[in-house]
């Protein structure tokens, strides 16, 4: 049966703005959004709005206040609903329990506890599922928890500043190091840290700690927690004075030679015989890291993009030019979006747009 989309699209649409309102908080669950529809009325809607806490579709139809309406009710919903006992009960349970009859998928769950059987176990109680409606949007919504699980690595964010001529940085002597090379202004400088707000780690290489000294940490948006802080510091040239030993928050060095340990900092030994890369994105992958901001300089970028393993681009482009100095990366990407903050902005690119091959 051919589902009506230009009438049901609106639901979903609602359920993914639903969704979003839990970002940084529901991670490393997804963020989902559900809504209740009874003869095109919305009578109940919800999101996940905390790890551990209730699930979209239980606060969905918590919401409806006659559950009389149920038993001819459709639910839209923007990730498969779950099949297992985790924190919570299984989600497809209660909306079989429920009483209603027909389900709209957004996306199926790529988590192997899931993955496929949350629509299953709806079918073989006689719920008509629509899978797959506003498939690409929905995979969107959760791009990191879908790179996560397919690929065992974070979502990759490429992120650096540039002035309108191409140019990161002034060619530095040591006199200058301490404090970034300012480009952009205090608005491009929030939104940097509303961004680490929403990622769950943070890398910076060798050059960029230190000639920046950056302390990686969230300062200017409010904040439950701090992104990880990641180093890659192979030969270990950071001295240890700079912040980013500080103990303040959890910290992850990458290196080649052994280290002693530090508060709060955790020394992971790479193995030069082998991918750089390939070891970095693994551990990272057992830390439960879904998201990675690369903030470094051209050299730990271009290595990444080298490599193809990136997966988005936030480019905040200031209006001066410094004529000479550190070339920006340079690279194909798709401009998703430009947003503009006074007199500068910020550019978002991905590497392939609306990328969700093995759906």
């Amino acid at each position: 049966m051919e589902y009506p989309f230009k009438v049901a699209s609106r639901y979903m649409h609602r359920a993914i703005e639903l969704a979003r309102l839990g970002m940084s908080r529901v991670a490393p669950n997804p963020m989902v959004g559900a809504v209740v529809v009874y003869h095109d009325m919305i009578i109940g809607e919800g999101f996940h709005q905390r790890f551990g806490e209730a699930h979209a579709e239980v606060n969905a139809i918590n919401a409806v206040k006659d559950k009389s309406l149920l038993k001819d009710a459709t639910i839209y919903v923007t990730l498969e609903p779950c099949a297992h006992y985790g924190k919570t009960p299984p989600c497809a349970e209660l909306i079989i329990k429920s009483g209603i009859p027909r389900v709209v998928v957004g996306v199926t769950d790529p988590f192997a506890k899931v993955k496929g059987k949350g629509i299953q176990m709806m079918k073989d109680a006689g719920i008509q599922v629509v899978e797959s409606f506003c498939e690409p949007l929905c995979y969107q919504l959760n791009r990191r928890f879908f790179t996560f699980h397919r690929h065992k690595r974070p979502y990759i964010i490429l992120k650096w500043a540039q002035t309108l001529d191409g140019f990161m940085d002034i060619d530095r002597t040591k006199e200058y190091y301490g404090q970034p090379t300012w480009i952009t202004n205090e608005l491009s400088k929030v939104a940097v840290h509303k961004t680490r707000v929403d990622e769950d780690a943070i890398m910076v290489g060798t050059q960029t700690a230190v000639k920046d000294n950056p302390s990686l940490t969230v300062r200017e948006w409010a904040q439950d927690k701090h992104p990880l802080r990641v180093l890659l510091d192979l030969n270990s040239r950071v001295p240890r004075t700079q912040a980013l030993f500080d103990g303040a928050i959890p910290t992850v060095i990458y290196t080649y030679t052994e280290e002693s340990s530090l508060p709060n900092t955790t020394f992971v030994s790479i193995d030069k015989t082998k991918g750089l890369w390939q070891q970095i994105l693994s551990d990272l992958h057992e830390r439960n890291i879904q998201s990675l901001i690369v903030e470094g300089g051209p050299t730990t970028l271009q290595s990444l993009i080298k490599e193809s393993l990136w997966d988005e681009a936030r480019v905040f482009l200031g209006h001066g030019f410094f004529q000479s100095g550190v070339r920006a990366p340079e690279f194909p990407g798709t401009m998703v979006s430009r947003d503009y903050l006074d007199d500068s902005s910020l550019i978002v690119l991905r590497r392939e747009i609306d990328n969700h091959e093995n759906l």
